[in-house]
């Protein structure tokens, strides 16, 4: 395969063509990494990565406060040098993300205005917010920063450096025209625009050598109007070839479209590489692509057609570290899938790490591991959702003796209306990758299985996981027997007319009203509050895609509206205090879930131990039910 050829960026040599892509670590106090983040870098270098960047490193808090890691000072080098030499055991060759800024992407407060290129545009998180224009001098300064942060990285052990010049951060606002109002020698031509970066590279290989490799990660096309297209990405990638660059790492989008950037659940796969391989058609350089890359098929046909040089995976390397080494060995039903949900992303944004849904040891490596029972007893796992296949499993790498109770005759739960959009199909591979490891085990499955006490307390488990989830709440409006569920309709179980109503704009509600738009010629939300997806906890890029896909299937929203009649052929609404009626042929109601969780009162305090997780706790994410059926089985 071509993805395990070895390969040069520069004078560095690597033993693949498989790169883990950027991603943040939280920091040490000081800046430096933590131990946490270097076991993080460690396990992916194990699994198989030929070469790992690292998230971006700030060079200078001058201007704005530390990001992420620093690397700014002598004493930052220590830590840095642990995690390259660790690294390093494994094979993997570690480049060192450096980044001048955020820019007008700081997220502070509306009170200090970050610094931009110029001083015509505003903050992103503060609308109202104007930035402050970097002089002359300021650009000089970071230029010198970055250089000498190159020389710390160096000197710390590292195989390279790549420079954050994407994504709508600072170096990108010098790039773009959109956000790039200077009349002096940094704005104006592109090559001007250009310059502030050209100049770090010339700085980093007069500090570092020629033969130290420089990387650019640049975005190719921004994908929103102003921004930046294809062809001026293009002559990107010549200026920068130019300027001596080992390799070029394409980026696709920005803030206001954040998911061409950091995939969801909804991009398709690949959806970056056509624009890394109209860059690779004019460059002689080395190209990095990414963009849900996880599929090992689709990544070696990447390679062999000649669209780039090299894959970067990101979130499936939270996911699986070891998606390298079980590609090669052929083990794909093993690999742990990546379901787009970017609870990674969300974490990070939440002030805490970067956890992964389905991998409770993402960010944990050390912490959470798993130990033999010493005991020879029994666990039996009612509900064949995520959680109980999760808690199955665990229990059974533990060494338990297992059971597994589901009433149905399907494994998945939830997460079989959850996967089955054509646009979610991620979340399938889930169900996959479970019911694969739970044939793996000798997990005793029994589908059509009906939990009740009086079964359970006769047969005398040492431990009861309630993994039941959550039922579909119908609500109680007039003529509700007219409508059937969303999971109906997910489930392909039911098929929609040619007007589709929608009772309901959370989360499920949105995703059915996308799928429904599908075949059916109108579709309608009905949302009782002011906006869609206002109880849905979940990323900014996974939120803006679901609503630019809202938006693009042409589906009518109709919000502050409250549902009082439903009829076979009408649903009837009261807004603005005047009811309206909205003619159809389909009802689905997605007004939210309930726990099924009465089997805990009645089992309490009559099994040696008992756990709930999941839905049956309380209606929540995929995240909740499989961290807490880990957790419950790691501690039992």
């Amino acid at each position: 395969m071509k993805l395990f050829e070895k390969s040069t960026i520069g004078k560095m040599k690597l033993k693949n063509r498989i790169i883990m892509a950027p991603m943040g670590t939280k920091p040490e106090s000081d800046g430096s990494y933590s131990y946490n983040a270097i076991n993080y870098f460690e396990e992916r270098a194990k699994g198989g990565a030929g070469l790992i960047i690292t998230g971006a490193n700030i060079v200078s808090t001058k201007f704005e406060e530390r990001p992420e890691n620093e690397l700014s000072n002598f004493h930052h080098v220590e830590k840095l040098a642990v995690l390259i030499e660790r690294c390093h055991h494994h094979g993997a060759k570690v480049c060192v993300q450096l980044t001048p800024g955020l820019g007008r992407m700081v997220y502070s407060d509306p009170y200090h205005a970050p610094y931009s290129a110029s001083d015509e545009v505003y903050s992103f998180w503060f609308p109202t917010l104007k930035c402050k224009k970097l002089s002359i001098d300021d650009i000089h300064f970071l230029t010198e920063k970055m250089s000498y942060a190159a020389t710390l990285a160096k000197a710390a052990g590292a195989d390279a450096v790549e420079i954050h010049g994407y994504g709508g951060y600072l170096l990108d606002q010098f790039h773009s025209s959109i956000w790039n109002k200077r009349t002096d020698e940094y704005g104006g031509s592109l090559e001007n625009r250009l310059r502030f970066s050209t100049e770090i590279i010339a700085a980093i290989h007069q500090a570092c050598g020629a033969d130290f490799p420089v990387l650019m990660k640049y975005t190719a096309y921004h994908g929103i109007p102003g921004g930046r297209e294809i062809a001026e990405g293009v002559e990107m990638g010549k200026i920068f070839e130019k300027a001596n660059v080992a390799a070029l790492h394409i980026d696709v989008g920005c803030y206001e479209v954040w998911y061409k950037a950091i995939s969801t659940v909804y991009e398709k796969q690949g959806h970056q590489v056509e624009y890394a391989a109209q860059v690779k058609e004019a460059v002689e350089l080395p190209v990095i692509t990414q963009g849900k890359l996880f599929d090992p098929e689709l990544a070696e046909k990447v390679l062999d057609t000649g669209q780039a040089d090299y894959v970067a995976l990101a979130h499936q390397m939270l996911a699986d570290p070891y998606w390298p080494a079980k590609v090669k060995a052929g083990d794909l039903d093993d690999i742990v899938p990546c379901i787009g949900c970017n609870e990674c992303l969300l974490g990070g944004f939440s002030g805490k790490h970067y956890y992964c849904a389905v991998n409770p040891l993402c960010y944990a490596e050390k912490d959470y591991q798993l130990t033999p029972t010493q005991n020879d007893e029994s666990v039996l796992v009612i509900g064949g959702g995520p959680g109980g296949m999760e808690a199955a499993i665990t229990a059974a790498e533990r060494g338990y003796t297992v059971e597994l109770w589901e009433k149905t005759n399907h494994l998945g739960g939830n997460l079989q209306a959850a996967g089955h959009p054509t646009f979610k199909h991620d979340v399938l591979k889930l169900i996959e990758y479970m019911q694969h490891k739970i044939e793996s085990y000798p997990i005793k499955v029994r589908l059509l299985k009906a939990a009740n006490a009086e079964d359970i307390l006769l047969q005398s488990f040492d431990h009861v996981i309630l993994a039941t989830g959550a039922k579909s709440i119908m609500p109680p409006i007039k003529g509700i027997e007219y409508a059937h569920t969303a999971s109906e309709y997910l489930t392909g179980k039911a098929e929609p007319g040619e007007n589709v109503v929608i009772v309901g704009g959370g989360l499920v509600g949105c995703e059915t009203a996308a799928f429904m738009k599908e075949t059916a010629e109108s579709v309608s939300i009905i949302e009782t509050m002011d906006d869609i997806l206002k109880t849905v906890v979940h990323s900014k890029n996974n939120d803006e895609s679901l609503r630019d896909m809202i938006q693009e299937r042409g589906i009518n929203l109709i919000n502050s509206a409250k549902v009082t009649e439903i009829t076979p052929d009408t649903v009837y609404y009261s807004k603005d205090g005047t009811t309206h009626k909205l003619e159809c042929d389909t009802i689905i109601i997605a007004a939210g879930y309930l726990s099924e969780n009465k089997l805990a009162d009645e089992l309490e305090e009559k099994v040696p131990q008992l756990s709930v997780v999941g839905d049956a706790v309380a209606p929540r994410k995929i995240i909740d039910a499989v961290h807490e059926a880990y957790h419950a089985v790691r501690v039992m």
